[in-house]
């Protein structure tokens, strides 16, 4: 009677064991997987790529533009889309020219490309940034500064752009950067802005020519602490408070034509008949990497990808040191049964296509040689591409030198070149 409740016992313990064990996540590449693998065994360069896909761009802009606050157009995001061909298929197809910018190289390369584009920066830059961009290439300089807007954030820093500016003989735009509750910066109180009236007083080297309020924090705060709309209403009357301000104490600006920037690609689409914006910015929504999978932008489709080639592939799994450690883990986890060596790795990036593939952690992390286990499913060969997805393109985008872009529908193929970071 022992002998059976101890077998019978046994047996459970077994069973639950193997209950317990991981089910088989891995597949091969779908259709659409499978069309970029063959691509690029055809024509890709055989290294690290970083890849758009046009036909998503295109639904995504229609889809973008078809939302867009009504009178509101929209700013592009450079440095969340880095690339001047890419920025230009998107500015043609929304019919637009205004772009926000965030390093001196971008006004030099984005403003020489588009002759009729308005340039924003999208965060205050150092006077030192200023004065360079000003002495390496004057000629071109002076000849974009009617169309830049720079960003002030301070009394100080608009005293130095102000002393520059009457040193050199020239006529300065500057957008006020306002905090909007974000807490990054900004003049925060109308007080702040009447702090500039004794600089900009007798001078036209400095010239308001609007301002910006980025409204980040929107839907990030704690649901318990404040709902996203309470949080974007809040930000919305700072706005409006820090707008009357500057109105009651320069009453020259009514007159103008004033650029009221805000939002971002989290929450452009939040700003309703009733928003103070005369425009918003957005630039991630349009390629989606997954930081922007949120509510707000269920309707756009993921549209750029990393794809790496295979460079070695085996079954089984072998991990260094004397244990068999690799051997017991694939026999348990048969998402481990199949390793993988991709060229290159460690990007802000996560495996996609074949499905069930992650990254080893006893192994590590290598951006030479990276490491990806999956199932025997997963069905990988040597010269095959592992495909990520991007938690966000800014910055990841230009790790790679180059983006191929590649509509299946029309048979179009591009190399296009990425902004200098």
């Amino acid at each position: 009677m022992h002998r059976r409740t101890f077998l019978l016992a046994g047996f459970g313990t077994v069973a639950s064991l193997w209950a317990a064990h991981p089910r088989d996540r891995g597949a091969p590449h779908d259709g659409y997987f499978e069309g970029w693998n063959t691509l690029l065994r055809q024509q890709g360069p055989g290294v690290p790529t970083m890849l758009l896909d046009l036909d998503r761009l295109d639904q995504n802009m229609a889809r973008i533009r078809s939302s867009l606050p009504f009178g509101r157009p929209l700013r592009l995001v450079a440095k969340s889309l880095p690339s001047t061909e890419l920025l230009g298929y998107i500015m043609q197809g929304l019919s637009d020219q205004r772009l926000m910018v965030f390093h001196e190289t971008q006004i030099q390369t984005l403003g020489t490309a588009f002759p009729a584009a308005d340039l924003l920066l999208g965060k205050p830059m150092p006077i030192e940034a200023v004065t360079r961009f000003y002495q390496t290439q004057p000629i071109q300089a002076r000849a974009l500064t009617p169309r830049i807007n720079w960003l002030i954030d301070t009394p100080e820093r608009a005293r130095q752009y102000l002393e520059f500016a009457q040193g050199i003989g020239l006529e300065l735009r500057t957008v006020l950067e306002i905090d909007v509750g974000l807490h990054r910066g900004g003049f925060s109180h109308p007080e702040a802005l009447a702090a500039l009236l004794p600089l900009l007083s007798g001078s036209n080297n400095l010239q308001i020519t609007g301002l910006m309020g980025y409204d980040a924090q929107v839907g990030k705060i704690p649901p318990m602490i404040e709902s996203a709309s309470s949080t974007l209403r809040h930000a919305q009357q700072q706005y409006r408070l820090m707008l009357e301000a500057l109105l009651h104490l320069m009453p020259a600006l009514r007159a103008k034509p004033l650029i009221l920037n805000g939002a971002g690609s989290p929450t452009f689409r939040l700003h309703g008949p009733d928003s103070p914006l005369n425009e918003v910015a957005a630039g991630s929504a349009f390629v989606k990497a997954s930081d922007f999978d949120l509510p707000s932008l269920a309707d756009l489709l993921p549209a750029c990808w990393i794809a790496s080639p295979v460079l070695k592939a085996w079954n089984g799994l072998d991990l260094p040191g004397p244990l068999p450690l690799g051997r017991l883990w694939s026999a348990w986890d048969t998402n481990r049964k199949r390793t993988y060596f991709i060229y290159g790795g460690g990007w802000r990036a996560h495996p996609v296509s074949p499905a069930g593939l992650s990254s080893n952690s006893l192994y590590g992390i290598s951006t030479n040689q990276c490491m990806f286990n999956g199932s025997i499913r997963t069905a990988l060969n040597v010269d095959d591409s592992v495909f990520l997805r991007p938690t966000q393109s800014e910055w990841v985008m230009q790790e790679f030198g180059s983006i191929l872009a590649w509509s299946r529908q029309r048979e179009i193929l591009h190399r296009w070149s990425v902004l200098p970071s």
